[in-house]
């Protein structure tokens, strides 16, 4: 099972402000509540959207020395939502995500560095369409503290960064259909039993 990154997750670590614990505390990803959204812009035409969800993921947050933290998430290319099936479709074979080959799309922190009371930035090792590169994710701490219907800790963030299609692999008809891609992750996270 793959547990690697989830774009994001970090920014809590670099802020969060709940009490202090010994050691790093394991927070697991939210499926139901965890997204990325991405833009593009089609020929000068219009600007199409496209939704990843399925997130599998791990936050190790130190509170005491929140860059000393990790967060590792993963999600299958295959979650894609486009909203018109022919897109999808074509998304999927080699002319972009080539998904048969390359099923998911993994993040790995490797630094954090915060910016403010409830910013950071997470460097970390991208890995999209079987091509890995180190992307920066501007973040911010939503939100820190306890899940008012699991009645455990909770954090929620959100994080946006600018990707360069090409450099994956995915730039097909660039740059008449843009290559800078801007995507937002939003994440929550509850505190492992």
């Amino acid at each position: 099972m793959n547990r690697p990154l989830s774009f994001a997750l970090a920014a809590a670590l670099a802020a969060f402000t709940a009490p202090a614990f010994a050691e790093a505390v394991k927070y697991n990803v939210d499926p139901g509540h965890s997204q990325i959204v991405f833009s593009y812009n089609h020929l000068g035409f219009s600007t199409n959207y496209g939704m990843f969800s399925g997130f599998e993921g791990v936050v190790n947050f130190d509170a005491d020395a929140p860059a000393d933290s990790s967060v590792e998430v993963s999600f299958p290319v295959s979650t894609l939502i486009t909203g018109f099936q022919a897109r999808y479709d074509h998304f999927m074979t080699a002319d972009f995500f080539n998904a048969e080959v390359n099923k998911d799309v993994t993040f790995k922190s490797t630094s954090i560095e915060v910016t403010g009371e409830k910013t950071a930035k997470i460097t970390g090792d991208l890995t999209l369409n079987g091509v890995t590169k180190a992307v920066v994710l501007d973040t911010v701490l939503n939100q820190a503290g306890e899940h008012p219907m699991e009645k455990k800790p909770w954090i929620g963030l959100t994080a946006t960064t600018t990707l360069i299609r090409s450099e994956f692999g995915l730039g097909m008809v660039a740059p008449f259909v843009s290559d800078e891609v801007p995507v937002t992750i939003n994440l929550e996270a509850g505190k492992a039993d």
